[in-house]
């Protein structure tokens, strides 16, 4: 349930039309898992085909990152990833909305001994993960052995960021905004445990290019900045969805000497612990993110 002092709703009628899709989301969250799991991959083909735009974003992604794999290889793997992508979308309102049984049945979670040790002594800690298509019923899962936060980006649309924030906030302790540095650092300088995934590019915040999967991507610095103002442990974290439809949350042991006085080398190494973890699973990443499309000499990649 969502903390007493949340606002109100946006109910302008420029927000009805959202609303409309909020509703629809909220109806299909509560279908049976067992048709979400057939619809999923089903939906995962056809927006294969009707978003052409998306699938060519995709498509150029793994070329860059998986230049090794031939054409069949990469147009296998696209296809995995859209029908992993339509899974994903009944995980994302499950989670937001609907009940978590049955979906945690047999989850699987490693690693918590290492989350222990690194809040000794009243520790914060980052979670520092990757935009899996799990992503979101990972972290409901999570939520279950760990009181956590998270940082996110808010929604475009009013009512959109209400209704997920506030579904978010069923189960989350917090949720911070990218932009909401201080109340992050205040959290994490209180013990708390903080989820961060710095993978994509955005236009706010302080950023740097860094190698990502052998390309110059351009990188928040933020876990860096974090760490070092709230005194935190930063640990890598991985999620799955299993071959026979379980979850598999891992917590991995912190970053040794992290942060150091140097921000760049330090977005450097947390990038390529991301390219690690994405590797384990890439037909889970969500590659529709134009990950590459600012280029250092200040063009700019045309997907």
């Amino acid at each position: 349930m969502a903390p007493p002092d949340f606002p109100r709703p946006p109910l302008s009628p420029r927000t009805w039309p959202t609303w409309l899709g909020v509703a629809l989301g909220w109806t299909v969250a509560r279908w049976p898992w067992w048709l979400q799991k057939r619809a999923g991959p089903l939906l995962g083909r056809l927006m294969l085909w009707l978003l052409p735009s998306r699938r060519r974003v995709a498509a150029t992604n793994l070329a860059l990152c998986f230049p090794g794999l031939d054409e069949a290889a990469r147009e296998r793997l696209l296809r995995e990833n859209f029908s992993s992508l339509g899974l994903g979308i009944f995980e994302f309102l499950r989670a937001w909305w609907g009940r978590l049984a049955p979906v945690d049945r047999g989850s699987e979670l490693t690693g918590l001994e290492h989350l222990h040790a690194a809040q000794a002594g009243g520790r914060g800690v980052i979670l520092v993960s990757a935009h899996f298509t799990t992503l979101e019923v990972c972290l409901r899962l999570l939520c279950q052995q760990v009181e956590l936060g998270a940082m996110y980006r808010p929604h475009e649309q009013a009512a959109m960021e209400w209704a997920v924030k506030r579904g978010r906030l069923r189960h989350a302790k917090a949720m911070f905004a990218r932009d909401e540095l201080r109340p992050a650092i205040r959290h994490l300088k209180q013990g708390g445990v903080l989820w961060f995934a710095p993978d994509q590019e955005t236009r706010r915040g302080d950023s740097v290019f860094v190698p990502f999967f052998g390309q110059p991507a351009w990188s928040l610095t933020s876990t860096h900045q974090l760490a070092r103002l709230g005194g935190a442990s930063v640990l890598p974290l991985f999620h799955e969805r299993l071959p026979d439809g379980r979850y598999r949350i891992e917590i991995l042991p912190p970053l040794e000497d992290f942060p150091t006085r140097d921000a760049t080398a330090d977005t450097a190494r947390i990038m390529a612990t991301l390219e690690g973890i994405i590797r384990r699973r890439p037909e889970q990443y969500l590659w529709l993110h134009q990950r590459f499309k600012r280029q250092p000499d200040g063009t700019r990649r045309k997907y």
